[in-house]
């Protein structure tokens, strides 16, 4: 199978780059795969896991947020923050989880309920990469 270069870049720096054969991501019309030789895109991504198939296993990333660029030979996803699983703590997004949940919950008139979805898609992003079940 043809494969190309996928790169996860943040503001603070490049989280990822390596070959891939397959690329799946979120993005706000849907969930795309992005084969070799795709035809050129550009698309904002939602908060969710980037799968990366390679010849020898699937990498999941944390992605929360940002833009694929879709070249033939080249995937750019330029996020504004990025995670490998190695990197996420995982008690810290099942507390960050549990908070959003219990905000959401609780029906208040001040809560910022979108502010409160965007931190409890973010922890269930983190625990989903890390591999860890809920």
């Amino acid at each position: 199978m043809s494969s190309f270069i996928l790169e996860i870049v943040t503001p603070e720096r490049k989280v990822y780059e390596k070959e891939a054969e397959m690329v799946v991501a979120k993005g706000v019309a849907g969930e795309m795969g992005i084969l070799a030789n795709h035809i050129p895109l550009v698309t904002p991504l939602k908060i969710a896991t980037v799968k990366a198939k390679r010849e020898n296993g699937e990498e999941l990333i944390a992605v929360h947020g940002g833009f694929m660029e879709v070249r033939k030979d080249r995937v750019v996803i330029l996020a504004e923050t990025a995670e490998l699983p190695e990197e996420i703590d995982v008690q810290r997004a099942l507390a960050a989880k549990e908070r959003a949940e219990n905000r959401l919950s609780a029906k208040q008139e001040d809560l910022d309920y979108r502010r409160a979805e965007i931190a409890l898609q973010k922890a269930l992003t983190r625990i989903k990469a890390s591999g860890k079940s809920i």
